[in-house]
């Protein structure tokens, strides 16, 4: 069986979501396939992610990752919205869940940091639930 593609979906995908995808293909490559997008897009990752994933994994997101409309995403089994505290487009999938996180954007390296290692934690959940097909 292949395994299930997960999509981590924010409005304009250029930052928690690309930290999810990018943390994603990191720690869980072995269990699900990592996708990011939103409804509209930037032309750029937000630097300071791309600055503190470089720094604290050695991820360099900007080689690998670009902000993405959902329409340049394959079909996925499971979304996770970010928390945008906005109505998210429906995605047809098997199962949903927001992990409701605050966005760093403008914010302290601490701030980042505290999202990133969110972020992390909730990737190794996912991982983990998945692997155990507890979903």
């Amino acid at each position: 069986m292949s395994k299930p593609k997960v999509a981590f979906i924010c409005v304009h995908n250029s930052c928690r979501s690309q930290i999810a995808e990018a943390l994603g293909k990191y720690l869980a490559s072995d269990v699900f396939e990592s996708y990011s997008a939103g409804t509209e897009v930037k032309p750029q990752i937000n630097q300071d992610a791309v600055r503190l994933m470089k720094q604290i994994y050695g991820i360099d997101m900007e080689r690998t990752q670009r902000s993405k409309l959902l329409e340049e995403i394959p079909p996925v089994d499971i979304v996770v919205t970010m928390g945008c505290n906005v109505q998210c487009p429906f995605l047809p999938c098997m199962h949903r869940e927001d992990w409701g996180l605050d966005d760093p954007t403008g914010k302290s390296d601490v701030d980042f940091e505290r999202t990133i290692k969110a972020i992390r934690s909730k990737i190794e959940n996912l991982r983990e639930r998945i692997a155990d097909n507890k979903l």
